[in-house]
């Protein structure tokens, strides 16, 4: 990828943080960014959980729910995680990038592994194969070994570790401070321009 993502399949999975997926999702096609969206059925539990957010099983009804709630319009496409026929299971039509966030940890071994027993782990392979960005984000404490040992075999194939880690410099006062701190280190990575975070050395981080 030589410029700015112009299309990004966005996963989102069981992990805890589903509120940073959806604020990137939010981001992206505010940029005028095409996004393709898959989710898993532990990440629609974990939506209702967090966020009390009812995401539809069937993915016409949940692409009409997200085009609405987000002013998405045709940038959105949401496909069903066995939907094998949607462009994002092929090499022939990927997209730019792909972002899995928040990335649980079983689907962070499938992707290491190579297994692809969903859309969600086929578009990994594809853009791992196609030597697209691929931003893998983990929100799990402790990792294990096993973890890590997944996290270096993806880093070494070309995939970014992109942990949710807020920082604290830039003086957060809410919740969706440190949304939008992990938020804007995936933008930065699909080259998608955004103001949601100051950059460190423009503004002194003095605190207000």
């Amino acid at each position: 990828m030589t410029g700015p993502a112009a299309s990004v399949t966005l996963g989102l999975t069981g992990a805890s943080g589903i509120g940073y997926g959806l604020r990137l999702l939010e981001c992206l096609v505010a940029a005028g960014v095409d996004v393709a969206l898959v989710y898993s059925q532990a990440a629609q539990i974990v939506a209702k959980q967090e966020l009390d957010l009812s995401l539809p099983g069937r993915a016409s009804d949940a692409e009409r729910l997200l085009r609405e709630r987000y002013g998405a319009g045709e940038r959105l496409r949401v496909y069903g995680r066995d939907d094998w026929y949607a462009p994002v299971a092929s090499g022939s039509n990927p997209t730019d990038a792909m972002v899995i966030c928040p990335c649980s940890m079983g689907t962070l071994a499938a992707v290491a592994t190579g297994l692809a027993d969903n859309l969600i782990e086929r578009a990994a392979d594809v853009a791992l194969k196609e030597g697209r960005k691929l931003v893998l984000v983990p929100r799990e404490t402790p990792f294990s070994a096993i973890h890590l040992e997944n996290m270096l075999r993806l880093a070494r194939a070309g995939a970014v570790v992109l942990p949710a880690n807020p920082g604290f410099y830039m003086h957060p006062r809410r919740v969706e401070d440190l949304v939008d701190f992990v938020v804007a280190r995936v933008l930065d990575q699909l080259g998608v321009r955004h103001d949601l975070v100051r950059r460190w050395g423009r503004e002194a981080a003095k605190g207000d």
